[in-house]
């Protein structure tokens, strides 16, 4: 069901008032700094800023932000870079769980263990307020404007890397970069020649199977992929005080391909394709409406098709085409059965209660009952077009540009009653400037014009980045975005077209009952037009690497001030729709992360702080005052006060890596949440080939569910094996 928020109200549990893991990441690049600062060759910080305009190796590089190659210092924006290694080191499960260790980053999952991440909270349905790239392709659902992290075909093996761009910072990717931006990027083909098969398997039905075979060549390198991604869901679930199994694991089965094909030394072309299919299972319990009587499950379809065009015309000037096509396809389907008196009272004209439970009724009973079969299919398909150009005037001054079109046509007699199409035409650019070694400018922006609102809209940004060392900046930022309101949100032409109806109301056959005529309209703001959210962010920010003695110490500070008018909240449901531009929220805070590279040990921790406060903004004769609290309360059930991690990778005699990780998230809706993961490796390099086998343990320390009280873990001892081989 395609709500903004659930409609359940239940009240916040009793948290926690501190985090006491606030000081680990500062604790930890303070107790190295107390060593003595060295730069790699043991010499004294340099005051020469000769050098700057190169890019030391050292210096973890950034594209997302300002689809630059900017070295860390010179990004204007904070953005957490995790390799690839690091997620398979860890024995991350899958992909969702690796935003975990970004700070401020909130991972929850909703409805039938659906996952959902966010940066700095907000609503805990659909999540809307991210940009989600894969390899430059936006990801999230078209016209309801959600990212399925079940379905996204990228193999936790492919990764290369991920950047999150935290804040509204990266003004080139458009309207979806309202909170930050995710930017997944898969290994070249190049990297992956030959063979790889693994699989893990573990604690409640997990099973992941995945195997790759490719070849690289001067001319062309290939790279074909299948993934199987399997779980039994949560253990069970409440309801009335009394436990229920839950119906909600997941099959999913994605294959890919993807390919570099090489013209000249200047000239290559990247293709890719890929198809997922599969079933997400949905409760009866949890997630039946309208008198079903069977799991709503939801049978998963999509595929992509994506070409990008590489070209260097000299050192300093190269751009690239792209074109991507990616369709959704989205099948729900359940029988239904209402009672022959609640059916007679219906047709009376009376309105439904719509409190069907499971059970009440049976295709035997007299006066006979209702039974038909209703549907929730929605088909979804993004055509996009871009043009990047990239242009070094001098080593100081860097220009990217770009253009970009889109097309999102939606599909669905339930949610639309036909089909509809969004366009959407972008301009961007961003320029940086280092007039002395010491500063460099950023400035950069996105027009962009869209048919949802029939309006055009500038994201701006600029900041100024002081170089203290050459491995050390402090950033000023200052950015503005919007987020349009999806197809579904201003648009919705919403009704159930009644199917197969059994006798003796088979005259109702193909009849549409329209969600509008069901909403309560004493508060309904159904089909009302909507406004464009807006943000205004500023950062102030800090990024440092040392060599010190045998170590590698980075750190990142962040601190923020957000302010946030015209939220969209409120509820979407059979009964009730007030969704509305009725929230203001002002948030701030600070993040640190921090890292210690030695020779055979990695330590890595992160904390957020965040400091959120909510205002209704609405018409205030619309809602009561109970419900006005409770829109405000919405934009906010994500969001957490303290959160962090700590990860400690160790590098041991026989071969073996073993690593720890703890992940907390305190005075969240419910509870907090608190899991220590352990894993223990043992990898073999042989000349043809290598193989790996593990075991993992995931013990979660705090037995109240974080977010919902249906997402009920049994064993609080998880445990998963897996192993590969590679030739």
């Amino acid at each position: 069901m395609p709500v903004t928020n659930s409609v359940t109200k239940t009240s916040p549990g009793q948290h926690r008032s501190a985090a006491p893991l606030f000081w680990l990441p500062l604790i930890f690049a303070g107790s190295v700094l107390a060593s003595p600062l060295t730069q790699a060759d043991d010499q004294e910080p340099s005051t020469d800023f000769s050098g700057l305009s190169v890019i030391e190796p050292p210096l973890p590089e950034v594209l997302t932000t300002t689809r630059l190659r900017q070295p860390k210092p010179r990004v204007p924006g904070t953005t957490t870079i995790i390799e690839g290694d690091l997620i398979r080191d860890l024995g991350v499960m899958n992909l969702v769980e690796v935003f975990r260790l970004v700070p401020g980053m909130t991972v929850a999952e909703v409805g039938s263990n659906n996952p959902v991440t966010s940066y700095h909270g907000t609503v805990h349905y659909e999540q809307r307020r991210l940009q989600v790239l894969v390899d430059g392709r936006t990801s999230y659902r078209a016209s309801l404007s959600d990212t399925d992290w079940h379905t996204i075909p990228v193999p936790l093996e492919l990764i290369e890397r991920i950047e999150v761009s935290r804040g509204p910072n990266a003004a080139a990717d458009g309207i979806n970069a309202f909170l930050g931006t995710i930017n997944i990027i898969t290994r070249s083909p190049d990297d992956t020649a030959g063979v790889q098969l693994g699989a893990v398997s573990g604690s409640r039905g997990h099973l992941r199977t995945f195997g790759s075979v490719g070849g690289a060549s001067d001319p062309y390198s290939w790279r074909l992929a299948y993934e199987k991604r399997k779980s039994d869901g949560f253990d069970k679930q409440v309801d009335d005080d009394q436990f229920f199994p839950f119906h909600d694991g997941f099959d999913i089965n994605t294959f890919s391909y993807d390919g570099v094909v090489r013209t000249s030394d200047s000239t290559n072309l990247e293709l890719r394709g890929g198809v997922v299919d599969g079933i997400n299972e949905e409760d009866l319990r949890k997630n039946g409406k309208l008198g079903a009587t069977d799991n709503p499950d939801i049978i998963v379809d999509d595929y992509y098709l994506q070409a990008r065009l590489n070209v260097s015309t000299s050192e300093n000037h190269f751009f690239h085409f792209q074109a991507n096509y990616q369709n959704y396809q989205r099948r729900q389907r359940w029988p239904m059965c209402i009672s022959g008196p609640v059916i007679d009272d219906i047709l009376a004209g009376n309105s439904p209660e719509f409190e069907f439970e499971p059970g009440d009724c049976m295709p035997g009973d007299s006066p006979a009952p209702f039974i038909a079969d209703l549907n929730e299919d929605i088909e979804e398909s993004r055509l996009e077009f871009e043009l990047q150009d990239t242009l070094y005037f001098t080593p100081d001054i860097k220009l990217v540009s770009g253009l970009g079109y889109r097309k999102d046509t939606y599909r669905s007699e339930t949610f639309f009653n036909g089909r509809g199409n969004n366009y959407q035409s972008r301009l961007f650019a961003n320029l940086e400037y280092t007039p002395v070694e010491w500063v460099t400018f950023n400035a950069g922006g996105n027009w962009e014009s869209t048919t949802t609102t029939d309006e055009n809209y500038l994201s701006p940004r600029v900041a100024a980045n002081l170089l203290i060392t050459e491995n050390q900046a402090l950033r000023f930022v200052y950015s503005e975005a919007v987020r349009t309101p999806d197809a579904f949100e201003q648009t919705p032409d919403w009704g159930y077209t009644i199917r197969n109806v059994r006798a003796p109301y088979d005259f109702l056959e193909g009849v549409r009952v329209d969600v509008e005529d069901l909403v309560d309209p004493r508060t309904s703001t159904f089909g009302e037009e909507l406004e464009e959210e807006r943000i205004i962010s500023r950062e102030i920010s800090y990024f440092g690497q040392f060599f010190v003695n045998q170590a590698l110490l980075s750190l990142e500070i962040r601190y923020f001030n957000d302010h946030l008018t015209d939220m969209i909240s409120g509820v979407i449901n059979e009964e009730e729709w007030f969704i509305a531009n009725n929230v203001g929220l002002d948030q701030e805070g600070f993040e640190v992360e921090s890292s210690i590279d030695y020779a055979d040990t990695k330590l890595r921790a992160t904390y957020a702080y965040l400091d959120q406060d909510g205002r209704y903004t609405g018409d205030p004769e619309k809602l009561d005052a109970g419900d006005q609290e409770y829109v405000v309360e919405l934009l906010g059930r994500l969001s957490v006060r303290h959160s962090g991690s700590f990860a400690w990778i160790q590098q041991l005699p026989f071969n073996l890596t073993s690593s720890a990780t703890f992940y907390w998230a305190d005075e969240f809706r419910r509870a907090h949440f608190e899991r220590a993961d352990f894993r223990i490796a043992r990898r073999i390099f042989a000349s043809s080939y290598s193989y790996e086998l593990a075991f993992t343990m995931q013990h979660y320390l705090n037995r109240i569910p974080d977010l919902s009280p249906d997402n009920i873990i049994q064993n609080h001892n998880q445990f998963f094996v897996e192993a590969g081989i590679r030739f």
